[in-house]
């Protein structure tokens, strides 16, 4: 079964096309026909939810797209294109990937000193980002715990990302590791990020309320071998507030995500 948007004249922003994997020579399939189509929402960008039991390959899709790993068999493409260093895209983890080494500036203008841009526009531009998710004041310290709390040290894996490409954004359960409040809090955040520039985000989470809040649209993977048995549109407003999650259609489509998973768990 094939989980995909509608193939339309609008330009495909990702695209996995027929993929299999196997570690052991074909023997077995941890993943096999899977194919997801992604497609540009002008002046809009998305927020597409993969959601799955452990092990179903969720992050193994996503190192796919950002040119981590090669799958088996299938294309991946980007803008239509295959994989390169032309077209990468950047990824946040569950773990803090930002470098100890380094202060808060540095890393996240990091992807701008490989692209070769001069010193002075690179910090300029990581400044304003480092402002947009609530870090002025702290771009001078290490991006290290404790001289940063696990929120700050993802909204500097967030800036960095943003900075190296504003279109499309990879994230691995990046708040799985953060205490409740911190965690809502950076739901907001990702919101605002989403509107502010249009972002395609594509957002892996065991969550399911995290992923109605978010989403507006869910992709469901069954178990291995896996590929996408569920599509749930999110029909709410895109301007989503933490006042959304008292709705009660808000309710109802947790339910819905909740019974999809049940069903796919079973095939």
């Amino acid at each position: 079964m094939s989980i995909k948007q509608e193939d339309t004249n609008r330009q495909n922003i990702i695209e996995l096309r027929n993929i299999d994997q196997s570690y052991d020579g074909g023997q077995t399939f941890i993943i096999q026909g899977l194919d997801l189509l992604i497609e540009d929402k002008p002046d809009q960008g998305q927020f597409a939810i993969i959601l799955g039991m452990s092990g179903s390959g969720k992050s193994t899709l996503l190192r796919y797209i950002a040119g981590l790993q090669k799958p088996t068999n299938g294309k991946v493409l980007i803008l239509g294109q295959p994989v390169s260093d032309d077209n990468r895209v950047s990824m946040v983890f569950q773990q803090y990937s930002s470098l100890p080494w380094m202060t808060v500036l540095d890393n996240v203008a990091l992807g701008l000193r490989y692209k070769g841009v001069a010193r002075k526009a690179r910090k300029e531009k990581a400044m304003e980002l480092i402002e947009m998710v609530g870090l002025a004041g702290h771009e001078h310290k290490y991006a290290q715990y404790p001289a940063l709390s696990g929120g700050q040290l993802q909204r500097v894996a967030i800036a960095r990302s943003l900075l190296a490409n504003p279109h499309i954004l990879l994230m691995d359960e990046p708040f799985g590791a953060l205490d409740i409040r911190t965690r809502l809090q950076m739901q907001e955040l990702l919101v605002d990020v989403w509107h502010k520039f249009h972002s395609t985000i594509i957002f892996v989470t065991h969550d399911i309320r995290e992923a109605v809040f978010l989403g507006d649209d869910i992709y469901i993977l069954k178990s291995a071998p896996s590929h996408f048995a569920a599509h749930i549109h999110v029909d709410l407003p895109l301007e989503r507030t933490a006042a959304i999650k008292r709705d009660a259609k808000y309710e109802v489509l947790v339910q819905d995500v909740e019974d999809a998973m049940l069903r796919v768990s079973e095939l």
